[in-house]
């Protein structure tokens, strides 16, 4: 574990408003606490890093192949008609990609997902469901955190 990797510290609004699932080798993974779509988030484990290109290129190169992984899985997990993959940092400045399943029966549909419907949270059976259809693709690239 590098230095950068021991002084990163989770944004307190990401904290807040998501479930840590487990770590890829650079990324956390959260699930957004919004079951109105399937809706997760990499926030690269480093300090001080808001934009892309703050990363290293090691780096850059990771967050592509994360992100890239669980887009597919994603989309194959949940049969998506659209993955939105977006990094906005407006609200919270620390670097995240957010990775929205989308449906054309989703309640947003075509239209962006923030701000249109209020959260609605996950029930702790749900999650324990959404963490097994993850862990049963991609278990061998996360490091789940234990339920």
């Amino acid at each position: 574990m590098d230095e950068l990797e021991l002084e990163y510290e989770l944004h307190p609004q990401l904290a807040a408003d998501c479930i840590v699932l487990g770590d890829f080798p650079l990324c956390t993974l959260l699930l957004a606490n919004d079951s109105n779509y399937p809706w997760f988030i990499l926030v690269p484990r480093r300090t001080e890093v808001s934009e892309l290109y703050h990363l290293s290129e090691a780096d850059q190169r990771q967050l592509m192949h994360e992100s890239v992984f669980l887009a597919e899985n994603l989309a194959d997990i949940f049969a998506a008609r659209k993955m939105n993959v977006a990094t906005l940092g407006n609200m919270v400045p620390q670097l995240h990609l957010h990775h929205v399943v989308r449906f054309e029966s989703d309640p947003a549909w075509p239209g962006p997902v923030w701000g249109k419907f209020p959260a609605v949270p996950y029930s702790d059976d749900a999650i324990h469901e959404l963490r097994h259809k993850l862990a049963f693709l991609m278990d061998a690239e996360i490091d789940f955190v234990p339920e």
